[in-house]
């Protein structure tokens, strides 16, 4: 069996824990996960959300959130883990006056920005069959992708989350490979990032997931490159302590295949390169991971 936890990486952009309400993880089991697998660097990206009845709004507090992070830090930095203090913001083009005020009025090291389901969302899973019945794929994806590449272009984040998580709700109703053929849709939203100099995420939660692939895939990644695109990030997407860093190793393997040799990050002030290590991905028992 392939243990997809990695070791001797040096960033895991994105993370959830006990101040996002679908998270059961204390700081501290990361970190302490972080150190025993050579992870050397954190971001707790936990969620913030702006529309009423969303699950995080008014969850925490940016002032408990920034404390506890920041007190973490002070923990674990003796022991050789630097933890940042993030979020992940959900984007929608309704509420983005929003989002600006909250980021002018509040400082965080490194901020993420992604789509998830509204209150009422066609992607539901009550709602999702009858979605997809009678429609073009490019009518299925767009309340999603609309608004993923409104994201994009707005350059309020450092990074785009989970592009096309969108494929995790559909399945299986559409399938990757029904999205893989149809490159075209995803082309304004790579534009948009290129044009906006924001990274995108290679977000490796689907590899848990029935998707069983990245968001976005590999194939995306490589045609964001030939785009242009030079700012990428990489995060497990956990929310759970057995999810910590799963398969992160497949996406520094995605990224080093597509020819970039480092991560685009922040910590609090400007972008800074995050060198990924040329055997990242490669462990004894081919890509991926080690033997069990």
């Amino acid at each position: 069996m392939i243990d997809r936890q990695p070791r001797d990486l040096p960033l895991d952009a994105h993370l959830h824990t006990t101040l996002s309400p679908d998270s059961d993880v204390a700081i501290d089991v990361y970190a302490a996960a972080a150190v025993e697998r050579g992870i050397a660097e954190l971001a707790i990206t936990d969620h913030v959300d702006f529309e009423p009845g969303a699950p995080a709004f008014g969850y925490t507090t940016f002032g408990d959130r920034e404390r506890i992070v920041r007190l973490a830090a002070e923990r674990w930095a003796p022991h050789g883990v630097a933890i940042r203090f993030g979020a992940e913001l959900t984007y929608d083009r309704s509420w983005e006056s929003d989002i600006r005020d909250h980021l002018a009025r509040h400082a965080y090291d490194f901020t993420i920005g992604s789509v998830h389901d509204r209150v009422s969302s066609p992607y539901h899973p009550g709602n999702v069959q009858g979605w997809v019945e009678g429609r073009s794929l490019r009518d299925i994806v767009a309340p999603s992708f609309d608004e993923v590449e409104a994201a994009a272009r707005s350059g309020l984040f450092d990074a785009l989350g989970h592009l096309d998580v969108v494929k995790r709700y559909l399945h299986p109703f559409v399938t990757k490979d029904d999205l893989a053929g149809a490159p075209e849709l995803y082309e304004p939203i790579l534009l948009a990032l290129v044009e906006s100099g924001t990274a995108l995420e290679i977000n490796t939660s689907g590899l848990r997931h029935p998707v069983s692939e990245t968001y976005p895939s590999a194939a995306v990644v490589g045609r964001f490159r030939e785009l242009g695109g030079r700012a990428i990030s990489i995060g497990s997407d956990a929310h759970r302590a057995g999810h910590f860093g799963w398969a992160l190793a497949d996406g520094y393997r995605t990224a080093i295949e597509h020819g970039f040799s480092s991560l685009t990050f922040r910590r609090g002030g400007g972008s800074v390169a995050v060198d990924i290590p040329a055997a990242a991905g490669v462990g004894p028992n081919g890509p991926g991971g080690h033997s069990l």
